[in-house]
């Protein structure tokens, strides 16, 4: 069996979050949906991320939760299969309500730009060129 990741988040309104990453395509797994949480399908069978609202994901962990438009927490960076893959993901979050705290960047061999979704996680998304990554 295939190493799954389930990467977990604090939102402060799950409604307007699900919404938000709907505009942007994603889907939500109702056998681990509530009122607390939910997961998102980000890649079928491999990466998912549990969207929990921020009571709940307090139960998880005796540290504070990052005020993530303060401070950077993480980055998440996902894969896509072209720039205009990364600029149409990017278009969709700010017009979803996210906002893009940085300027795409082209290295030739990789093109790169992300958001910030409601909650101020931010998501970088990458394209590498075919062959720039040793398989």
């Amino acid at each position: 069996m295939a190493t799954q990741i389930f990467v977990n988040l604090p939102v402060k309104d799950l409604k307007k979050s699900v919404d938000f990453f709907t505009a942007l395509g994603y889907t939500f797994n109702p056998q681990f949906t509530d009122e607390n949480a939910t997961c998102m399908i980000v890649s079928e069978g491999h990466i998912h991320v549990m969207l929990l609202v921020e009571t709940f994901f307090k139960t998880f962990t005796p540290k504070p939760i990052a005020d993530a438009k303060a401070a950077t927490e993480v980055l998440i960076a996902l894969s896509c299969e072209s720039r205009a893959q990364v600029d149409e993901m990017v278009r969709k979050a700010v017009a979803a309500g996210g906002r893009t705290p940085t300027q795409p960047q082209d290295l030739g061999f990789m093109y790169q730009h992300g958001y910030e979704d409601l909650d101020g996680h931010i998501w970088e998304l990458v394209y590498m060129e075919p062959g720039a990554i040793p398989g």
